[in-house]
Order: C-alpha cells, then structure tokens, then sequence
C-alpha cells in the first residue's frame, strides 16, 4: 500500500468534478517549496484526498496519482514538479474543515498544522479517520 496526500484546489477553478468529467488532470503549478518536495514523493498508485479551499473548505473525493514527478510545462525556471492525478470516487458525505479541526485524532495532521500547504502528506490514521467521517 502507497502512502497517502492531501492536493487543495478551489472549486471555482478546478473542482473534483472537473476530475471526474476529465478523468485525469496535471497537477502543476505549485510553488510553495515543501508542497513541490511532496509532489515529487507521490509514487504511482498513491491516494490523495481532494480537498475544495475557499469555497466548501472540504474533503469531498478521492484521487489517485497516474504518473510520477515530471517538469512542470508552468514553471518557466524548471524549478518545479507536477504529476497527474485520476480521479477514484467522491466522498458519500464532504468532511469540512471545521469537522477536521474538531476532531482530536486529526489534530495532528499537516493540512491543519500547516493550512497554506496545497499539498500534504496524510498519515494513514487520519486517512482512516476522514474516510470514517465521510459514511453517509
């Protein structure tokens, strides 16, 4: 088994939906150091959680990662690293945030610790905890 991620997308600009109808996506355009050094150790068959920011501020799908850390086309420099993502299912019920930050086993977790990361690591006890929280 993969290890698992957390990737933020503003639903206005690119939504799970999007995913679903697209059924793959580049993930490219991250900027924040360690958000790029977390791309570049998502291995193929990796799961990563879909989380709306800004508007919803939610857990709603799943994803999985489709190809591995390759130049990112955006990043002029050639600094950077992007990956393609598929999409799995979506979430029978969103998990917000403030249901995340309200439950003790999450607290730990590095989308709260560090809220401006776009993409994080998720460790596999609070992967279990958000797919418990989003049963119908």
């Amino acid at each position: 088994m993969g290890n698992h991620w957390l990737v933020k997308s503003e639903p206005g600009t690119y939504a799970f939906a999007d995913l679903q109808r697209d059924g793959r996506t580049v993930w490219d355009g991250v900027r924040n150091n360690a958000a790029a050094l977390h791309l570049k150790a998502m291995t193929v068959g990796d799961e990563v959680l879909f989380y709306h920011s800004q508007d919803g501020k939610a857990v709603v799908g799943i994803a999985a990662v489709a190809r591995e850390a390759y130049p990112d086309a955006s990043d002029p420099a050639g600094r950077f690293v992007a990956v393609d993502l598929t999409p799995v299912r979506p979430l029978a019920r969103p998990v917000t945030l403030l249901d995340m930050k309200a439950t003790p086993a999450l607290a730990g977790m590095e989308m709260i610790r560090q809220s401006r990361l776009s993409v994080s690591p998720v460790r596999p006890d609070e992967w279990a905890t958000i797919l418990k929280m989003a049963e119908a």
